[in-house]
């Protein structure tokens, strides 16, 4: 008993900078040993690519066997990460500066479990691509940074520092069970995908990693360290440009994804931050420019409205997702009123 209760007090004291410091450089080494295994991939064959809608990285003819693995793969590793989330909101439920026990769990289940799909995808190697649309695995992502947004709403607002008027219930309904969802995104992603590595498979693993390690570490103060959860929206745009560089070409849509995440980031995230009003407008100055002088050298200043669309569609998928929260706790308030009216009637 009292070698448990030390080993408490030991995860306890670890600082949450040394864990999301070694958490990163975990992260780093399971890309770098994706990588190195990727040599061994080499051989396998695969359909031409067939336009944007394609998924190119998927077996010709897969086989019962080559499904089960990955499905079955995926399954349990988003059931250990759910069970393991509930665990610590219903048993734990109190922050730490350091690490609880179910923490340092999740971390090596989630370690366990990208070894288990690069062997899967060494021995089987399709992932769950196979059967569902590429636009489920990006639309997945896309609805985590959502979500942040709704979920960060009061604290630094949504645009330029003010708030929009989304419910406090809605808030805090997605700040309770918000770690069920970003996992499924993170676990989601990371099982469509075999463990290729080509350099946007390899960017897009760390950016999981990441993520996963995010989800590892519920109830500590390294969850919740304002600096590392924007550096973790601000990922996807390292992340969706250097792809669309890859996948495009130096003249393709890579400025759409640069200028349109920062342009969330200028408009909501970095209010967050705590910076002065001189640091913001500097800021915003500065993205200006970068994004006036790309589209100048381009030759293409007109062009400059595509920076707009990816936060239009994220802030119409605030109110989209806020609405139908609304509507459905309308909904089960009215089932719930309903069900209580029958069982007090008298009639």
């Amino acid at each position: 008993m009292e070698v448990f209760h030390r080993g408490k007090k030991t995860l306890a004291a670890i600082r949450p900078e040394t864990v999301l410091v070694a958490g990163v450089v975990a992260s780093a080494v399971l890309t770098g040993l994706i990588w190195f295994l990727g040599r061994w991939l080499d051989d396998v064959v695969l359909l031409p690519d067939q336009g944007a809608s394609w998924y190119y990285w998927k077996l010709p003819e897969p086989t019962v066997w080559t499904r089960l693995s990955a499905w079955a793969g995926y399954a349990a590793h988003q059931l250990v990460f759910w069970r393991l989330i509930h665990h610590a909101q219903t048993r734990v439920r109190r922050y730490s500066a350091g690490l609880h026990r179910v923490n340092v769990v999740a971390l090596a289940a989630n370690a366990g479990f990208v070894a288990l799909h690069t062997v899967q995808t060494h021995l089987f190697y399709d992932g769950l691509a196979q059967d569902v649309s590429i636009y489920s695995s990006q639309g997945s992502v896309v609805l985590l940074l959502v979500v942040v947004l709704i979920m960060e709403n009061r604290r630094r607002g949504l645009f330029l520092g003010r708030p929009a008027p989304i419910r406090r219930e809605i808030v805090d309904f997605a700040r309770r069970y918000h770690g069920y969802l970003f996992s499924w995104a993170a676990v989601y992603t990371f099982w469509y995908h075999p463990a290729e590595s080509t350099p946007g498979h390899l960017i897009g693993f760390f950016y999981m990693f990441l993520l996963l390690l995010q989800g590892s570490l519920f109830l500590t103060r390294a969850h919740t360290n304002r600096y590392w959860t924007v550096t973790l929206e601000l990922a996807v745009v390292v992340h969706g440009t250097l792809v669309a560089v890859m996948t495009s070409g130096p003249d393709g849509l890579w400025p759409m994804f640069l200028f349109g995440f920062l342009g969330v980031f200028v408009i909501t995230q970095m209010h967050g931050l705590g910076l002065s009003r001189a640091a913001r407008w500097a800021l915003t100055g500065c993205y200006a420019a970068a994004l006036l002088a790309v589209y100048a050298l381009r030759g293409d200043l007109a062009g400059t409205n595509e920076a707009i669309r990816i936060p239009a569609i994220e802030y119409l998928l605030v109110g989209v997702l806020a609405l139908l929260a609304w509507g459905a706790g309308r909904l089960w308030a009215l089932r719930a009123g309903a069900g209580s009216g029958r069982g007090t009637s008298t009639g």
